[in-house]
């Protein structure tokens, strides 16, 4: 096959003409990379690659970098430039129209590409009804045949995350329901729910107030609150992975009814009333498997002060693989473990459930 020289000529055109429109960044130890600047923030730079896709690099591993497009650029002082910028001597120029400004590559707080920063400036100042994003499950099972069996479970959870705070509703519920020659009954009913609020103090450290709603049909459980607060610590947060450790201290009122409908073989149980304070600690986390596949971890222990020795444990799992920007298929397990639960009930209650999710962002 022949190759004509125009065509030869057309290729090397449009490779100078992309190399041209492209953001570079020269490392160190020598290596080139081109694409487009997204980000520098603290001492880490993502850039996305031509080839590479989205990179996470060392700040101080960089010997030069140049954009083609504006980008708005922090000086050590803390006055923000929006320019074209290049690097020469260890120095970063910024050039804005006719004007350049200059400072040490070292000291440079961040670099940001348009959508970053305006990103950056919705989280300054939101409306209270601004920024939140969340989802919503659902799950149904059936059984037909000499069993007729109904399993419903849904799940809400909205996140509203800003630049100092963080706020977090969340809601979770089983209904399951079994026919058997013809007679007909529950099978699981319960309720979990609450909301938390985390208000930032440094770059890692947090406070951290909670208060939970539980209802458990089978437990006798008519209402578990727990109001409670502390402190967190994120010790981990990167493009892919956050843990934020956290403890305090918790009040807990627990309301078990009387038995309802009694049960052949299981003690009559009276309403009663536990209160008692609580030391919390655990953790959050999240992990990026990949691009659309999330995980997610989180872990209470409250150990009773009021009655030494007794403690909950609250424990849940969730992962979620994203089909549509909007819709995603999610399978969640939460585990409720009590260690002093009424007589002739079980320590623990787990609660595991699989369907779509619908994403939802404001």
């Amino acid at each position: 096959m022949r190759i004509s020289n125009t065509s030869i000529l057309f290729a090397a055109v449009t490779i100078f003409t992309f190399t041209l429109q492209a953001d570079v960044v020269t490392l160190k130890n020598g290596d080139r990379i081109t694409g487009k600047v997204v980000k520098k923030d603290g001492d880490k730079l993502t850039f996305k690659g031509d080839l590479t896709g989205d990179i996470t690099i060392g700040w101080a591993a960089v010997q030069s970098v140049s954009t083609e497009q504006p980008v708005t650029v922090v000086l050590p002082d803390g006055k923000t430039v929006l320019g074209q910028i290049a690097t020469e001597q260890e120095k970063l120029e910024v050039k804005a129209g006719t004007a350049t400004q200059s400072a040490p590559i070292a000291d440079v707080k961040a670099v940001r590409n348009a959508d970053e920063q305006r990103a950056f400036e919705r989280l300054l100042n939101p409306g209270w009804g601004d920024l939140w994003a969340g989802y919503v499950d659902l799950g149904y099972s059936l059984t037909r045949g000499n069993a007729r069996t109904n399993t419903l479970a849904s799940a809400f959870n909205a996140v509203r995350a800003t630049n100092s705070d963080k706020t977090v509703l969340y809601f979770n519920q089983v209904y399951a329901r079994a026919t058997i020659n013809r007679v007909a009954a529950a099978t699981a009913q319960a309720i979990r729910g609450g909301w938390a609020y985390n208000r930032n103090v440094s770059k890692h450290a947090f406070l951290n107030v909670f208060n939970d709603y539980e209802y458990d049909r089978f437990q006798n459980l008519d209402l578990r609150f727990v109001l409670g607060g502390g402190a967190g610590y994120t010790a981990i947060k990167n493009e892919r992975s956050r843990l934020d450790l956290l403890g305090g201290a918790a009040y807990n009122r627990e309301k078990f009814g009387p038995q309802d409908p009694p049960q052949t073989g299981v003690p009559a149980i009276a309403e009663l009333v536990r209160n008692s304070a609580e030391a919390y600690w655990g953790d959050d986390f999240t992990f990026k498997l990949n691009g659309t596949t999330n995980f997610r971890q989180s872990y209470r222990m409250f150990n009773n002060l009021t009655n030494t020795g007794e403690y909950r444990i609250n424990f849940d799992l969730g992962l979620a693989t994203q089909l549509r920007k909007w819709l995603s298929l999610q399978v969640t397990a939460s585990d409720r473990f009590l260690s002093n639960p009424l007589v002739g009930r079980q320590r623990n209650d787990i609660l595991l459930t699989t369907g779509i999710r619908v994403n939802f962002a404001r």
